[in-house]
This record gives structure tokens, C-alpha cells and sequence, in this order.
């Protein structure tokens, strides 16, 4: 029984439930490597001031994530004046479709970074388990082609914490999808909004 099943097995209403849900919530984020966000911060400066891309992917809740992610770096950080971010998620529905019926769903990214990674290009992996195949191969062609690879991982980290250069990893037992995804959010509201506040105050 993971902690989310613990959670609902001990709470008698909704309220409840949500009271038990966001104090471990609190927990997990109290418990994440905040220098590995400082260090996926450097990263992401150091790009913008080259003027390389920055690559989102993840699957299901974690492509929404990773959508998100490029939202609010290209257009959420912008200001007046101010070299932007180059910040793209490799989501678009067409295409992921095309690859996939054609080449198989483990290939729908790397045929994309194929296409567009450049050396020193950074990929930004989303992902709970860090095992989903076609993240991996993606990761492992950036890395191959002087890509930078980061991970927002979960569970254990998979075979991703071993293969990313930068990693930030949200502890839960594995299967804890929610507290992983919830977190992964807000780590990307944490690193936007301060990369704002950077910029404006160059």
C-alpha cells in the first residue's frame, strides 16, 4: 500500500481526505534537492544567453506538464527588451501521431529531435516512472549529440536518473502519480516565475 492508498483508506469524508492529501503533499515538496533546481536554473539561463532551444516531452499528464513548461518559459518570462527563451514542447498531436503509425510511439520524440537539436540544445524530460521508452531514447540521442538532458522524475527515478545530466527528483513510492505530477507543476511555477524576475531585474 503506497501513501496515497493509506491516505484514502483512513479518511472518512472528502475534507478529509484532502486535509491528509495536501499535508503530504507539503512533505514531499519539503523534501525535494533544491540545489538541483538551482542547477536546472543555470542551465536554463546559460541557454537563453547562447540562444539555444529548450525541448519539453512527457507523456499523458506529464506531456501537459511539459506544454506548460514551455508556455510559461517562452511567453510567461517574457519582457520588454529582453532576449527570450527558445522553448518548445515536441507535443503537437499531428505529428506524434504520424511517427508513431509509422515508426512506433517509442520513436514519436527522437524522429523530432532529429530534426531540430542542435549542440547544446537542452531536452527537458517529464516523467513520473522514468522508464517510459521513447523518453529514453530521446534522452539518449540528445545526449549522443551534444544535447543537455534534464529530467523532472519520480518514484525512483527510473533508468532517467542515470542517464540526465541534471535531474530533479520528487521521492514518493512508485504508483504515487499524483503527488509526482502536483509537484512537477510546481517546480515549473518555482523555476518560470524566478527566471522572470531575473530577467526584468538585468
Amino acid at each position: 500500500m503506497n501513501k496515497i492508498e493509506e491516505i484514502a483508506s483512513i479518511s472518512g469524508s472528502g475534507a478529509e481526505y484532502a486535509q491528509y492529501y495536501a499535508k503530504y503533499l507539503s512533505e514531499t515538496l519539503s523534501e525535494l534537492d533544491f540545489q538541483a533546481i538551482e542547477e536546472v536554473i543555470e542551465v536554463l539561463k546559460k541557454a537563453r544567453a547562447r540562444g539555444n532551444s529548450i525541448f519539453f516531452i512527457g507523456n499523458g499528464g506529464s506531456m501537459a506538464t511539459a506544454s506548460h513548461f514551455a508556455e510559461d518559459l517562452a511567453y510567461g518570462t517574457r519582457t520588454e527588451g529582453k532576449k527570450p527563451f527558445r522553448a518548445l514542447s515536441l507535443s503537437d498531436s499531428s505529428y506524434l501521431t504520424a511517427a508513431a503509425n509509422d515508426e512506433g510511439y517509442e520513436n514519436v520524440f527522437v524522429t523530432q529531435l532529429k530534426n531540430l537539436l542542435k549542440p547544446q540544445d537542452v531536452v527537458i524530460t517529464i516523467s513520473a516512472s522514468g522508464n517510459s521508452p521513447n523518453l529514453i531514447k530521446a534522452i539518449e540521442y540528445a545526449n549522443r549529440n551534444g544535447g543537455i538532458s534534464i529530467g523532472l522524475l519520480g518514484f525512483d527515478g527510473g533508468k532517467m536518473k542515470e542517464i540526465c545530466h541534471h535531474c530533479i527528483l520528487v521521492k514518493t513510492m512508485k504508483g504515487e502519480y499524483g503527488p509526482v505530477e502536483d509537484t512537477h507543476l510546481i517546480l515549473v511555477h518555482i523555476i518560470t516565475t524566478y527566471l522572470k524576475h531575473v530577467i526584468q531585474d538585468e
